[in-house]
């Protein structure tokens, strides 16, 4: 019985990803739990796996667009796990092999094929010769045939992409965006076009943060094992803003307002592939160590490849810290469908008045981008106030260390 392998259901709104590498082959048996490949979304990678043991047939190249629910292979579970592979070890006997892969050759170029492959060899204009069986005997499979037109593929992509990649005069580069850059391209693009994002700016005195952060960094780490950073406090600081203006703490639904009435705050993070967003559940009832810990922990996940999709989704608003790059100030772009996203930037010393004189302090640009069809101009500008104070007075923080 041939049971179907569909893409899953990645996150409420992603519609589809891309198939990126095939971790086995087509005609080769796979056991239960085993990786048959990477899906890539515009989020995350994630490791699709076989639920019963079987043959697989790939139906779909590496590289290709899928949509969720769509079959992109099929596992024969009437199959056993052939006992040929200790043949394959027992074959040091190479005349054996090499008598056969002349005349062998020859064969499959004419009658030796089965229908299926015959089809497969015809259509993608292949040498059944050039072709590695393993089928009984070295023939041809279907999985064989399906492997050798993926690869010629991949290859001839390869070398296409070479030829483009140099202009003849060395002026300029040419490189294919990958799906997954495509991908996330139109997600920004869908973002910019689907809401109306206007952005506020205010800035915020860190003196009382850094202060703070000096006097109990000690006793912090000793006690909970991670050290206390800057973003346990604008977590927090957003909790009590998105308190004070609820608004921002929703999202639109076709004609409806959704308000959220609890608080998931996503986290921007930095990788090779590109920003992610793991969310921190339930921020307003955790505490300073549990929400650096969780940050710390996403950190290293994304770092490594290893978050999952629940890690990514579901957020009700999100902070970005360009600042950790040296930007000075930017306008961030939403993470839909969410309303709000504020941007913390890097902490400069600069000249401010305190009480009609001139002092350096540690300053830091706050950017608050959101969506005017559900947050007005004064809500905006309220919450990034409430930003503003909780940071400047941490005391109004509830601080439990």
């Amino acid at each position: 019985m041939s049971i179907e392998v569909k893409i899953p259901a990645v996150g409420e709104s992603i519609s589809s990803g891309v198939v990126s590498v095939w971790h086995k082959k087509s005609g080769e048996f796979v056991n239960a739990g085993e990786a048959l490949f990477t899906l890539d979304t515009d989020k995350v990678s994630t490791e699709i796996t076989a639920e019963k043991s079987g043959v697989l047939d790939a139906l779909v190249p590496a590289g290709q667009e899928v949509k969720i629910g769509e079959v992109v292979a099929t596992i024969d579970d009437s199959k056993s796990a052939p006992a040929k592979s200790e043949p394959a070890e027992k074959k040091p006997a190479p005349e054996k092999t090499e008598t056969k892969a002349v005349p062998l050759a020859e064969e499959r170029s004419t009658t030796t094929l089965s229908p299926a492959v015959r089809r497969i060899v015809e259509e993608e204009h292949l040498e059944p010769g050039k072709i590695s069986g393993t089928g009984m005997d070295g023939r041809l499979t279907k999985g064989d045939a399906l492997a050798a037109a993926q690869n010629r593929g991949a290859s001839e992509d390869k070398v296409d992409s070479q030829q483009d990649r140099q202009s003849a005069d060395g002026r300029f580069t040419r490189k294919r965006m990958s799906p997954l850059r495509r991908k996330i391209a139109a997600q920004l693009v869908m973002a910019q076009q689907t809401a109306a994002i206007l952005t506020t700016f205010n800035e915020c005195d860190m003196s009382a943060v850094q202060n703070l952060r000096a006097k109990s960094q000690d006793a912090f780490t000793k006690k909970n094992g991670v050290k206390l950073g800057f973003m346990s406090f604008f977590v927090k600081a957003c909790v009590e803003a998105l308190k004070a203006v609820p608004v921002v703490n929703g999202r639109i639904e076709d004609d409806d307002f959704i308000q959220n009435n609890f608080y998931d705050i996503g986290v921007a993070v930095g990788t090779e592939r590109g920003l992610v967003v793991p969310i921190v559940r339930d921020a307003d009832r955790k505490g300073f160590a549990d929400l650096e810990r969780d940050i710390a922990d996403y950190a290293t996940k994304a770092r490594e490849g290893k978050l999952k999709i629940e890690d990514l989704t579901g957020g009700t608003f999100t902070i970005s810290n360009g600042g950790v790059y040296g930007s000075l100030l930017s306008t961030p772009i939403l993470n839909p469908p969410q309303t709000g996203i504020l941007g913390m930037h890097k902490i400069m010393p600069r000249p401010v008045a305190i009480d009609g004189k001139v002092e350096v302090r540690p300053m830091m640009y706050l950017a608050l981008s959101y969506d005017h069809r559900a947050v007005d101009g004064k809500e905006a500008v309220t919450f990034l106030i409430k930003v503003k104070e909780c940071i400047e007075d941490p005391k109004k923080l509830a601080l439990d260390f």
